[in-house]
């Protein structure tokens, strides 16, 4: 996994020190001994930081934490809720879908690949990077929980005005990390099917973003793919 750490300068700079802590040893021990034993694991060990190179951490300006890389082969790239072109949108990325169109009048697209979001600042961060396939949660609490924390840790210390989305009590956890006199945080229950239509469905977060973003001077988000 990280014999070679194919880390975006910034955040290898930010995050040098965790790949030496004993949790990364022991979760860089653990994933080495899944190979080993022939188990699928998702997504490949390549794009396991993709969250991380394709939204570098100076151009971060949106987070949206998720829990687990998709589990169903071909589905996770390393963003979270995402997957690549030609590959059917799981529910939960149907209802953000549903959600843009409705706060923002942009059409459904016809692909569930977030790229494009995570090129212009959005980091899709999965609380856990790894997984194994066909079960869910396989690799929570091993240790990838405490490296995306001090991602978490770092952006709130060293950067400014960034906005979180925390979608459901899970995510929402990680809000303890976050100072909101820096940062706006917004809170909904997740967009899965048995939760969107409790909240989800009606937040207005992705205006709020924009919103939020233009009166920082900054550019919005493009949310339409």
């Amino acid at each position: 996994m990280v014999n070679t750490i194919n880390l975006e300068t910034g955040w290898l700079n930010e995050l040098q020190g965790e790949f030496e802590q004993p949790y990364m040893q022991a979760l860089k021990a653990f994933l080495q001994a899944q190979k080993q034993a022939n188990k699928v694991v998702f997504p490949p060990s390549e794009l396991m930081f993709n969250a991380f190179n394709s939204t570098p951490f100076n151009k971060v300006k949106v987070v949206i934490l998720g829990q687990d890389p998709y589990h169903g082969p071909d589905q996770a790239h390393g963003l979270a809720f995402s997957v690549p072109v030609g590959i059917k949108p799981p529910p939960s990325l149907v209802n953000i879908f549903k959600e843009i169109e409705r706060d923002l009048d942009i059409p459904r697209p016809s692909h569930g690949c977030l790229q494009q979001w995570a090129e212009q600042g959005v980091l899709l961060l999965n609380a856990t990077l790894s997984v194994e396939q066909a079960k869910a949660g396989s690799h929570q609490n091993r240790g990838w929980e405490a490296f995306t924390d001090a991602a978490i840790e770092a952006l709130n210390r060293d950067r400014e005005g960034v906005v979180f989305l925390l979608w459901g009590s899970y995510a929402q956890k990680k809000g303890r990390l976050i100072d909101t006199q820096k940062h706006l945080v917004l809170k909904s229950p997740h967009p899965s099917p048995l939760s969107a239509h409790r909240g989800f469905i009606g937040n207005g977060h992705f205006s709020q973003v924009n919103s939020y973003l233009q009166q920082r001077g900054l550019e919005p988000i493009e949310w339409g793919l």
